[in-house]
């Protein structure tokens, strides 16, 4: 076949951009899906929660061997109930200086999924949406992004602290919305400075020369992602000259809270989460892999337990004592627990039936629990939480509309946290 007239080769560029760069030429929605977001929560208040640091447990956490011990049955292996700060309130004896800060902390040990495979489970708890071969959802921080607009800070708004190459990022929002990923906490913002024998004159030189190379592109494709294209790179330049790159150099903390928050990529993540908090960023997410254990749980889960440990009492002290977790929330989130059946390896498996997260500042409750398991940790008896109830529950903190629908450019209509209901109660 010959594309021998103007016409059709315009056609096949304009469907090719649309195609690879994701736009559309569509400005309204269809009119049959202007009563889209039925059965979204609209519940809202006004922000209890100004920014968020999700701390995510790939793999899938042992619920049993952190925050939901068994006393004295089988199922616990060699694990042991310690008590709390708070009566009655029991955590496993992997985790005693979070133990001793349970009164800052709301456990929901009645957390449920449909998803029992990592990479679907772990798509479902940041998206609230199960994967999809036609889309990719976005994650709550381009939510926040997209929802709450830009910062004064030089620093994007939406960071990612550790090596998760299967993060849906932006999903089908703007590429500007993507999360900047920073692979190594210790390691600063890579590429930030001129390369050797680059002068700043020769560096605006060539800033310029692709300007005008890029100007009748531009102008042809008006386009929201072609802008956001272009909005990243001057983005990337400005940061590039800004005071705030210090955020990034952890060198400026003191060893001793260094020591403490751990000498390892987790706990250099949460200190650099912080410090982003402080200038400017509104979600920093920090990753923290190895928690699938179906071989030798007993030997791997205490190591794994002392880091999060180390990590997470020292994020919650250093935030309250510089006045931050008031209006900070800190979330401890994992796709699913491990079962109550210890497995020949002395492992256990994948467990999506009931499992354990945490909320912590921001407006939220500390010292109590929600839901409750039956005797052997198997399944939710109480009070059950859904993925997408607690991602409502964060839009909730963070005063976000979660009845607003935003259109995919298939023109699809979705909402923060899909049909989630945000669970109020854990609010004081």
């Amino acid at each position: 076949m010959k594309f021998d007239t103007d016409l059709t080769r315009r056609r096949f560029v304009n469907h090719a951009a649309k195609s690879f760069l994701g736009v559309s030429a569509l400005t309204a929605a269809p009119f049959g899906l202007r009563g889209a977001g039925e059965g979204a929560s609209d519940a809202k208040q006004e922000a209890t929660a100004k920014r968020v640091i999700y701390l995510y447990m790939n793999g899938g956490m042992s619920h049993l061997d952190t925050f939901d011990p068994k006393k004295d049955v089988e199922v616990m292996g060699a694990t042991k109930q310690i008590r709390t700060k708070v009566d009655d309130l029991f955590f496993a004896n992997h985790i005693p200086k979070l133990a001793k800060q349970a009164d800052k902390l709301a456990v929901l040990r009645s957390m449920t999924s449909t998803q029992g495979a990592h990479r679907q489970g772990e798509y479902f708890m940041r998206t609230s949406y199960t994967m999809r071969s036609s889309i990719i959802h976005p994650a709550m921080g381009a939510w926040m992004t997209r929802l709450k607009g830009e910062t004064d800070s030089d620093i994007p708004p939406n960071i990612l602290i550790g090596t998760d190459s299967r993060h849906p990022g932006a999903g089908f929002m703007e590429s500007r919305l993507s999360p900047l990923a920073i692979r190594d906490p210790e390691g600063g913002l890579k590429n930030v400075e001129m390369r050797k024998g680059v002068s700043g004159e020769r560096f605006q030189f060539h800033r310029e020369l692709a300007q005008k190379l890029d100007a009748p592109f531009m102008e042809r494709y008006d386009q929201k992602n072609v802008r956001a294209y272009t909005d990243m790179y001057e983005d990337a330049i400005k940061l590039m000259k800004s005071d705030d790159l210090a955020a990034f150099d952890l060198s400026l903390e003191s060893d001793r809270l260094r020591e403490r928050y751990g000498k390892n990529a987790f706990g250099q993540g949460c200190l650099l989460a912080r410090r982003l908090l402080e200038n400017g960023v509104r979600y920093a997410e920090v990753t923290f892999g190895g928690w699938d254990t179906h071989n030798a749980n007993f030997v791997r889960i205490p190591d794994q337990a002392k880091t999060l440990d180390d990590a997470l009492s020292t994020l919650l002290a250093d935030l309250q004592n510089k006045g931050m977790l008031e209006d900070t929330l800190v979330v401890l989130a994992t796709e699913f627990g491990r079962t109550p059946i210890i497995n020949v390896n002395e492992g256990r498996d994948h467990h999506p039936s009931c499992f354990s997260c945490v909320l912590a500042g921001g407006g939220i409750k500390g010292g109590q629990v929600l839901g409750e398991t039956d005797e052997t940790a198997s399944k939710a008896v109480s009070d059950s939480v859904k993925v997408p109830d607690l991602n409502a529950t964060i839009g909730y903190a963070l005063g976000l509309p979660l009845d607003e629908v935003i259109f995919s450019p298939s023109m699809r209509p979705f909402t923060l946290a899909d049909k989630g209901q945000p669970v109020v109660d854990l609010f004081g």
